[in-house]
């Protein structure tokens, strides 16, 4: 958190860093107009948002990124799932850094939706207010896709979102037809699909829609993340690719060591 807050400073510091600037539209890979939205780099940073732009800070989803994109192209695959064993391990936040990081690369189009629909999360760490639009409009046919998409850009770089409110009927909207439909859109007019999904061991919500996704990505917390609860985890997992592991809440100092 140190680096964090030293790397606000230093935002603080350069001259406009910190007056975001918003406007309507922005071109959308679906073919049409989406609004678009560009966000301050010190409220990123305050949420621990930190790979926007290269920097120290973003290192280790930069190189968690090289392998992820690897991996996915040499298997084909577009759709990644980020899923946890159990809540608050820190997968929305690696859902958004990775998503960022990502987009920061040249010729790369990348979509980052919640589909946590019981607890999303994005809209709150990017600050989007979006409460009449989102993934659960999708699934009821009452906006299309580019409707429900945000442009988010940050640092001059940008992540198309798809935000989404909360449902206690989050299972049967995985297994929905419309939900398949959804992300086949997706996987046609994104090169990588990142999807925010639920914990695994909170409910059934990521064993249903893990035949729709192509790889996970199971995050993982020292000192709350059980080894029984990953072992559970990566027993739901047999059928859909591993791609990553990642270890989070690390000792700050463990990590210096290791680099």
């Amino acid at each position: 958190m140190e680096k964090i807050w030293q790397a606000v400073e230093r935002a603080r510091a350069t001259p406009g860093a910190s007056k975001p600037q918003g406007y309507a539209q922005a071109p959308s890979i679906f073919g049409s107009q989406v609004e678009a939205v560009e966000i301050d780099p010190l409220f990123l940073l305050s949420k621990r948002i930190v790979s926007a732009s290269a920097s120290e800070q973003a290192r280790s989803y930069d190189m968690l990124r090289t392998q992820v994109l690897r991996a996915m192209e040499q298997h084909g695959w577009k759709t990644l799932g980020v899923s946890s064993p159990t809540p608050a391990c820190g997968k929305t936040l690696t859902a958004i850094n990775l998503a960022f990081s990502i987009a920061r690369q040249e010729n790369q189009s990348i979509v980052l939706a919640d589909l946590d629909l019981r607890k999303p999360q994005i809209a709150a760490y990017l600050g989007l207010r979006c409460p009449d639009r989102g993934v659960l409009d999708v699934l009821e046919e009452k906006i299309s896709p580019q409707r429900a998409t945000i442009s988010v850009c940050a640092a001059e770089h940008q992540i198309a979102v798809l935000p989404t409110a909360g449902t206690k009927e989050s299972s049967e909207r995985m297994t929905s037809r419309a939900m398949r439909n959804l992300l086949q859109d997706l996987k046609k007019a994104y090169q990588t699909v990142v999807l925010d999904l639920p914990p695994m061991l909170s409910s059934d919500d990521v064993i249903s829609i893990l035949p729709q996704v192509d790889c996970v990505l199971l995050v993982v917390a020292v000192g709350r993340s059980k080894t029984s609860e990953v072992e559970e985890a990566m027993r739901y997992l047999e059928s859909t690719p591993l791609v990553r592991l990642v270890l989070n809440k690390a000792d700050e100092e463990a990590a210096k060591y290791y680099y």
